[in-house]
């Protein structure tokens, strides 16, 4: 959970930094605490039951293949059911296990009514892994399909078709380590326990202080978060330039066996 830094607030305010009610935030965790918050899609083949590579020969047909992208990989009924039938970008975010804090990370995108892996890469969740009851403080990631509404970081706009804002109120307390220091120059705001069309760092939590909030994708440190979804510079660029509120894009977030349940 994200609280406001009383200090700092109060200096970027007088300097006109920050814009009014919006208290700095951390991605899920007090500021007082140290942590923070691709490849093309290839396919190997299918293997038949004697071993052998049965797409060599195009015994699978282009049909068949279409038809496994009728949903998203991986996820069962109960989370593709959450996903709105208007998104037609789907970060979905693959968890190594439930206790794990590494995860694989892809984008899927929509055409008619067939999806297709755009990118895919690796990242890191809550360092305690995931829940689906998340609580303040507890270093794990929520479960869930959440919408993506606006986005924001220290850096400037690279070209975000999200709704940027632009603000060093967002950025890592230098007392933290300095592994840290830049994993909020761009961030994606997970609508989780927060108000939609509101900066990243909006500290309003409609479900309440004790369910947490500013859970956010944003640039990789090397290891766990307190409870976001980070992935290198590179890829959170690349999301940014692509996430697009016209496609209604969402995520789906979770451990791989909660994801299929």
């Amino acid at each position: 959970m994200c609280v406001p830094w009383g200090a700092t607030m109060e200096r970027m305010r007088n300097a006109g930094v920050v814009r009014t009610g919006v208290a700095v935030a951390a991605c899920g965790v007090l500021l007082t605490s140290l942590a923070a918050c691709g490849d093309d899609d290839g396919s190997s083949g299918h293997k038949d039951s004697a071993g052998a590579d049965s797409s060599a020969d195009g015994a699978r047909s282009d049909e068949a293949r279409a038809a496994d992208l009728k949903r998203i990989p991986e996820i069962g009924d109960r989370y593709q059911k959450q996903i709105p039938a208007n998104s037609r970008q789907v970060v979905a975010v693959y968890g190594d296990g439930k206790d794990s804090a590494d995860s694989t990370i892809a984008l899927y995108t929509k055409s008619g009514d067939t999806w297709k892996k755009a990118r895919s890469w690796s990242g890191h969740n809550g360092k305690k892994g995931w829940t689906t009851d998340h609580q303040e403080g507890d270093n794990r990631s929520p479960v869930g399909v959440f919408t993506l509404s606006d986005a924001g970081g220290v850096l400037s706009d690279p070209g975000a078709k999200l709704p940027y804002t632009q603000t060093a109120s967002i950025q890592a307390p230098h007392y933290w380590a300095k592994s840290h220091w830049h994993d909020f120059d761009y961030v994606v705001a997970i609508d989780y326990n927060r108000v939609k069309g509101t900066a990243p760092n909006d500290p309003t939590r409609p479900q309440g202080q004790s369910k947490g909030g500013s859970i956010w994708l944003h640039m990789d440190h090397g290891s766990g978060t307190s409870a976001c979804v980070s992935q290198s510079k590179a890829n959170m660029e690349y999301l940014l330039k692509t996430l697009d509120p016209a496609q209604h894009p969402v995520v789906v977030m979770g451990d791989k066996a909660d994801l299929k349940a």
